[in-house]
């Protein structure tokens, strides 16, 4: 299987026996060229990456695991098709196989760079994410005020499971027992 997104913002596929002429699947252009008014704000290219993401989790799951033509970015001298193609497009599938490098790279690289190569927004790779300090719910920090006092906050006595929380430690009670 071979998956092909164009900067056009059409996915196409090739799939067959290695080493015999690949069949072509239907290329699907993204939903955003159809209609402006349903996606507006939306990339072309987000949902043909999302589809290429897809189909690369669905056939990892279905045992495909030796990358033939690893994930590349490659710049084609071939002319695509027009935005809505109806017809498979054999030379555009057989000029990224002959031009595809044979080096072994992640395929959220290939994407990062896809996007990169196209001006578009990329995440950094090396920036760790961390969650952004939030302040405490008012209720929170009304029981650490109570606790730094030395005061306790006990669950309510009408329970039959209760607890009772101190500078010391949490107690647990149920019913008589603690």
């Amino acid at each position: 299987m071979t998956v092909l997104v164009t900067e056009s913002g059409v996915l196409h596929r090739a799939h067959g026996t290695y080493g015999k002429l690949p069949r072509l699947s239907k290329p699907e252009p993204s939903r955003v060229l159809y209609s402006r008014t349903l996606f507006e704000g939306e990339h072309p290219l987000a949902r043909p990456i999302a589809g290429l993401r897809e189909h690369h989790v669905g056939y990892t799951k279905k045992g495909y695991s030796r990358a033939l033509v690893p994930p590349a970015v490659v710049r084609l001298d071939v002319e695509e098709h027009p935005p809505f193609p109806e017809v498979p497009h054999r030379e555009l599938i057989q000029a990224f196989i002959g031009a595809a490098p044979n080096t072994p790279q992640p395929l959220d690289t290939a994407i990062g760079a896809f996007r990169a190569t196209l001006g578009l927004p990329t995440r950094s790779a090396n920036v760790s994410w961390t969650p952004r300090a939030q302040p405490l719910p008012p209720r929170v920090e009304a029981m650490l005020r109570t606790l730094a006092h030395g005061s306790a906050i006990s669950s309510p006595q009408r329970l039959p499971v209760g607890w009772t929380v101190t500078d010391e430690g949490v107690r647990l009670r149920v019913g008589s027992t603690g």
